[in-house]
């Protein structure tokens, strides 16, 4: 029986336009206290964000998201020491305040696309790195046609790209995570593609990372199919079914917006693998 335990990231947006709980814990109160919910329920990183990156998101300065983050960072950690906090950032001033207030894991949109000095804070602090791939940016992504030569060689060959970069800054394999994607520039049938080949990017040799919770291919896809309009809260099932499909192929970390729900159906599942 395989004995291997897949991580549940939880997440905690903290900001006012997230696509499925923005404004919901703006305040450090009401964010510290869904973070402990997310603790106790069984999250083994909370990834803390304080700019959305949904289709059509406008960017904050890193002054701005700090004054989201920090304090969320510090109350968390002195609350839970021992708890995995991640900064969701691809910032490198916003990572390094991150870190040095608790954060060990960056999950980094476009990996050092968008700021290769993040490559520097990661090296300088021997932090974690998550490097998940966008084609375009937030604001745009999903309104340009989306084309691939192959989807899942042209990813590949974004992260070798990434991974080359992160050599030359010193940073170890041991520090890197990969995260395909799902819903940054892909259309709804190359989301689907991704996640029924995850485990042809298992040739890099990296742990990998993936969010799919209540994402908006699953309310397509089952408005689609069966005719059902969804708000992002009631996509709970469709999530589970493609972390099925996702732990299946060999996937590391889960992140979820429902912990608890995903902790019970993710134990279960791991009896039969």
């Amino acid at each position: 029986m395989n004995t291997k335990k897949t991580q549940l990231m939880g997440i905690l947006n903290v900001t006012p336009d997230s696509f499925s709980d923005g404004g919901h814990y703006a305040t450090t109160q009401k964010a510290f206290l869904h973070a402990k919910q997310l603790i106790t329920e069984g999250a083994d990183i909370i990834d803390i964000g304080g700019e959305s990156t949904r289709p059509g998101a406008e960017t904050v300065s890193a002054t701005e998201e700090l004054q989201r983050v920090l304090p969320v960072i510090k109350k968390i950690k002195t609350a839970f020491p021992k708890t995995v906090l991640s900064i969701d950032t691809w910032k490198n001033e916003v990572a390094k305040e991150a870190i040095k207030n608790g954060c060990t894991v960056i999950n980094s949109l476009g990996g050092f696309t968008f700021d290769e000095n993040l490559a520097k804070i990661v090296a300088k602090y021997n932090a974690t790195v998550i490097i998940y791939h966008i084609k375009g940016k937030p604001k745009t992504m999903q309104k340009k046609i989306i084309r691939y030569k192959d989807i899942i060689s042209d990813i590949t060959q974004f992260f070798s790209k990434q991974i080359t970069i992160a050599k030359k800054y010193g940073i170890k394999k041991t520090q890197l995570i990969l995260d395909p994607g799902i819903g940054f520039g892909k259309t709804v049938e190359q989301n689907i593609t991704i996640i029924k080949n995850l485990k042809r990017f298992k040739i890099l040799n990296l742990p990998l990372a993936i969010g799919m919770s209540r994402k908006s291919h699953l309310g397509i896809i089952l408005e689609k199919e069966i005719g059902l309009q969804t708000k992002p809260t009631e996509r709970l099932e469709p999530s589970l079914a493609e972390t099925a499909i996702a732990i299946q192929q060999g996937v590391d970390i889960i992140r979820t917006h429902d912990v608890l729900a995903t902790k019970k159906f993710v134990t279960v599942l791991e009896k039969f693998l």
